[in-house]
């Protein structure tokens, strides 16, 4: 444990990797991991702590000895045995895979293979039923899974559109918590956007700061849907999809609900003390200098967006958040202009406080999903 943190750290002297570790424990209760394999891991990578290389090789061997399980389960007919390894292979392949930057052909076929993981988990899964789906976008497409409501005699359901991260998949948005949503009678829309997951990787769909693009073309895609109550739907963004979904729910008033997962004001002041390299931004932007980062991420701030906001608002924050300062989330909240709006704040006593809620994954999503249940009816 480190003095300076509330939260478990499994590498004290390094907070990057200690907060992937506090991830990967608090979504184990979804199938994403077992601690036992996370130790396992941790011990060889404390040989060289803060050597994403070294981050690589170690939980790709772990994904790959699970993998293999799977595949072993699966040729003898245990069909949610070899589901739940595959789930747990895939997110050891994308949490190993997503510090590295830029990325090699060694990491893109690690990540890959993550993906045949994800779609062997669902193919063999009982429930809940994922498809997967194209979210057409300026002449491409945004690789998406439309994941269906459970516990609902509906035959057009309520749908949450759910954006990831700077650094965040589609896969591993499924497994914070989805499997909770749509036992909420939610439809839930998981895409890669611009600039993350598959979208970036294999499409050259770059980060830019017009998510309300985005969130448009999610929309339209729903409206071809016969499952999808379109006039109950809403957007949701993690991490700096907290800005992506604001600026979505600020143009594109279709939705009926927003909710932030986490603050992002004005993302220029903030991305330093994120402890993430400049050149992985640079890589998702697309852009070859600092100064054009720079530049691009003086169009990442919510003033002058939010006012424009209508639809019913969350904004969840963690008290202890080292990412995100709290003057950051307050000046977020008090700009959006919906009259219905909400600012959820997570004490370090209950738990939660962390950014995103990553200490306690359990009160921020029931939490969420709770909301957006309500507002959604």
């Amino acid at each position: 444990m480190n003095s300076k943190t509330g939260w478990y750290t499994y590498f004290p002297s390094d907070l990057r990797w200690s907060r992937s570790i506090c991830w990967m424990i608090s979504c184990a209760r979804w199938g994403g991991s077992e601690i036992g394999e996370v130790d396992q891991v941790c011990r060889r990578l404390s040989q060289n702590i803060g050597n994403d290389t070294h981050w690589l090789r170690e939980w790709s061997r772990m994904g790959e000895k699970i993998f293999i399980l799977a595949k072993s389960e699966e040729k003898k007919g245990h069909s949610l045995t070899a589901a739940s390894h595959y789930l747990r292979a895939c997110y050891y392949f994308q949490m190993g895979e997503r510090l590295v930057s830029p990325k090699t052909e060694k990491s893109m076929s690690i990540y890959k293979k993550s993906i045949d993981s994800f779609k062997n988990y669902y193919k063999l899964v009982d429930r809940p039923i994922i498809q997967k789906v194209e979210v057409p976008y300026k002449r491409k497409k945004l690789p998406a899974y439309f994941v269906q409501a459970e516990n609902t005699k509906k035959t057009k359901c309520p749908t949450v559109v759910f954006f990831d991260g700077r650094d965040v998949t589609k896969e591993i948005q499924f497994i914070c918590g989805v499997k909770d949503m749509v036992r909420r009678g939610m439809n839930c829309l998981i895409l890669d956007g611009p600039g993350t997951g598959e979208s970036v990787r294999f499409r050259k769909l770059y980060l830019r700061h017009n998510y309300e693009l985005a969130g448009s073309a999610a929309f339209d895609y729903l409206e071809t849907r016969k499952d999808v109550n379109t006039k109950k739907v809403g957007v949701l963004g993690i991490s700096l999809g907290g800005f992506y979904a604001s600026r979505v729910a600020s143009f594109e008033h279709r939705y009926k609900a927003c909710v932030a997962w986490g603050a992002n004001w004005e993302y220029q002041k903030t991305w330093k003390i994120r402890g993430v390299p400049a050149h992985s931004y640079m890589e998702i932007m697309n852009v070859k200098t600092e100064e054009e980062m720079q530049t691009e991420f003086e169009k990442f701030s919510l003033k002058g967006v939010v006012d424009k906001m209508k639809c019913s608002f969350l904004l969840t924050h963690g008290a202890n958040d080292n990412m995100v300062p709290m003057r950051e989330a307050l000046a977020h909240f008090r700009a959006v202009g919906s009259r219905d709006k909400t600012f959820r704040v997570f004490s370090k006593k209950e738990g939660g406080a962390e950014h995103c809620q990553l200490d306690n994954m359990t009160l921020g999503t029931s939490y969420i999903f709770d909301w957006l249940q309500t507002k959604l009816k």
